[in-house]
């Protein structure tokens, strides 16, 4: 291998499905080949055509198939044709040697199980040099989520047993990334102009729990709230056993640029349900809620629901509909059951139809529109800070943003014009008027 191919840019396009942290996996993998890596709009000038998909639901398995099979459709009509490359969840799930039986036209798959070798076997198939590391953030990531905001990884697995989830039967237990390496991730992101940092996992409440020793989540927290140039720091995904009172006490303490922001998905809000799911907080979920409000009452609060579960009744139902406008969440999210093979909830008896899920589901997001509209209608008149994302792609000097309740692509947004407001900016702006799930705002 000559040192001109050695350091010539490798052109690569990429899709990652699923949740940010196959984002991340995707970004941490393109920044550790050694090599130079520039991103291209279109397949047919790659040189390596890279997939990471998600296998956690069925919708999500055929989304990422039917991913697989236009970009062997599009390549088939290439002259010089690119590596093409899958990895991910998909492959995790099913397996290397039978998803090539189906889909020969793939030239590599790269399963979850072999996640920090991904670089190696991927240069061995494109004839680059053995990069110099695993995947790891600490040799740069190739960013996908423009200046504002980056998803940091801080675990991988999950150590719970959920009745309805496949994460822990394909990516394994948990497994807490070491502080040192986060935080030259970390460190590395905020000196190329990233403003917030999102941290990941499947419960990043879990972090430090599997390694015996006193570093916990508040340990982590407190080193990155002291890097330079951070401006939000936000959690997502915290499983509702994690959310003690010492936890919020933190927080609350704390303060900038940690955001009282807390993404707890408690998955129903009946008794009898959660248990069948497995769940904590069997009992009553509106615990969490209280100790949430009662220690640190100026949180902003996601969470998600399954509706349709197994031996879901419409008395379990309308008990979940009175929790949810009780409850007047900042955000939610609502997804109908899905029987995935594998899980214990797969085989309960009571299985709910398709279209009872469907009108369930969508009786639920009808009465949180009614809630998320009311709660940003008080919103407007105030003057709040807005972390511009993104030029708005039809309306010149219009940008899409976010006020500090708004996480990246799973809430709303803030549309925002005026001075100031460029990709990556953090401008004081009037909100001006409201929508059922987005804000306008004018610097």
């Amino acid at each position: 291998m000559n040192t001109r191919m050695a350091t010539k840019a490798l052109t690569v396009w990429s899709l990652s499905l699923g949740c940010p942290k196959k984002r991340v996996d995707s970004e941490r993998l393109l920044g550790s080949l050694g090599v130079p890596v520039k991103s291209v709009a279109q397949m047919g000038r790659a040189r390596l055509v890279f997939i990471n998909t998600c296998g956690f639901i069925a919708p999500a398995v055929r989304e990422s198939v039917r991913a697989v099979l236009d970009a062997v459709n599009r390549l088939a009509r290439c002259k010089n044709k690119p590596l093409l490359a899958v990895a991910g969840c998909m492959v995790g799930r099913y397996g290397a040697e039978e998803l090539a039986r189906e889909l020969p036209e793939v030239d590599l798959w790269l399963p979850t199980g072999d996640l920090a070798d991904w670089p190696a076997l991927l240069a061995h198939a494109l004839g680059l040099p053995d990069p110099p590391e695993k995947v790891t953030g600490n040799g740069g990531r190739l960013l996908s989520t423009g200046p504002s905001y980056a998803w940091l990884k801080i675990g991988e697995g999950c150590r719970h047993k959920c009745a309805f989830c496949t994460i822990p039967s394909i990516r394994g237990g948990l497994r807490s990334e070491a502080a040192p390496d986060l935080l030259a991730e970390a460190r590395g992101l905020l000196e190329r102009g990233v403003r917030e940092l999102v941290l990941v996992a499947q419960d990043v409440t879990a972090w430090g729990g599997d390694t015996g020793g006193k570093k916990t989540l508040p340990y982590l927290l407190e080193r990155l709230m002291g890097l330079d140039g951070l401006a939000w720091l936000r959690l997502l995904y915290l499983y509702p056993s994690g959310v003690t009172p010492e936890l919020l006490r933190f927080i609350k303490e704390a303060g900038a640029p940690l955001l009282p922001y807390l993404d707890i998905p408690l998955q129903h809000a009946h008794p009898d349900v959660l248990a069948r799911m497995g769940r904590p907080f069997a009992g009553d979920p509106r615990r969490v809620l209280e100790r949430v409000r009662d220690i640190l009452p100026e949180a902003a609060v996601r969470t998600t629901f399954i509706v349709g579960y197994p031996g879901e009744s419409e008395a379990h139902f309308d008990s979940l509909c009175r929790f949810v406008e009780e409850s007047r969440f900042r955000h939610l999210g609502v997804f109908a059951y899905q029987a995935e093979e594998g899980t214990p909830a797969a085989t309960l008896p009571d299985q709910v139809p398709d279209e009872v899920k469907e009108r369930r589901r969508a009786t639920l997001m009808e009465i949180q529109a009614g809630i998320s509209e009311s709660l940003l209608e008080a919103h407007v008149g105030r003057r709040l800070p807005v972390l511009v994302d993104a030029p708005h792609p039809e309306w010149p000097g219009l940008h899409s943003g976010r006020v500090w309740f708004q996480a990246p692509e799973v809430d709303g947004m803030t549309y925002v014009s005026g001075p100031g407001v460029t990709p990556g900016a953090l401008v004081e702006c009037d909100i001006v008027e409201n929508t059922e799930y987005d804000l306008t705002a004018l610097a």
